[in-house]
């Protein structure tokens, strides 16, 4: 396994956990302007309908998949940049 590769583990990791919460902080914010309650629902509550929960659930898995996305490509092109080599 390359250095490169191994030295960016951690920067990886942590870049993951920082995209995870900004995720989080923005699915709220967007369930909140599309005008549903202040909580999004959990997929066990028995009081949200099923639609409300996949909708919920889709919207998460898409903002987190963009954050994730775009935090792993920005944190690749910071190495680069620094070492001048990919860390992929």
């Amino acid at each position: 396994m390359k250095a490169s590769k191994i030295a960016y583990k951690p920067v990886g990791m942590a870049l993951g956990a920082l995209a995870g919460v900004a995720a989080g902080g923005l699915f709220k914010q967007a369930w909140k302007v599309a005008g549903h309650d202040e909580d999004a629902p959990d997929a066990t509550d028995e009081h949200r309908s099923w639609g409300e929960i996949l909708l919920a659930a889709t919207l998460q898995g898409a903002i987190f998949a963009v954050v994730k996305a775009a935090v792993d490509r920005g944190g690749a092109v910071a190495t680069r940049r620094l070492t001048g080599t990919w860390p992929g």
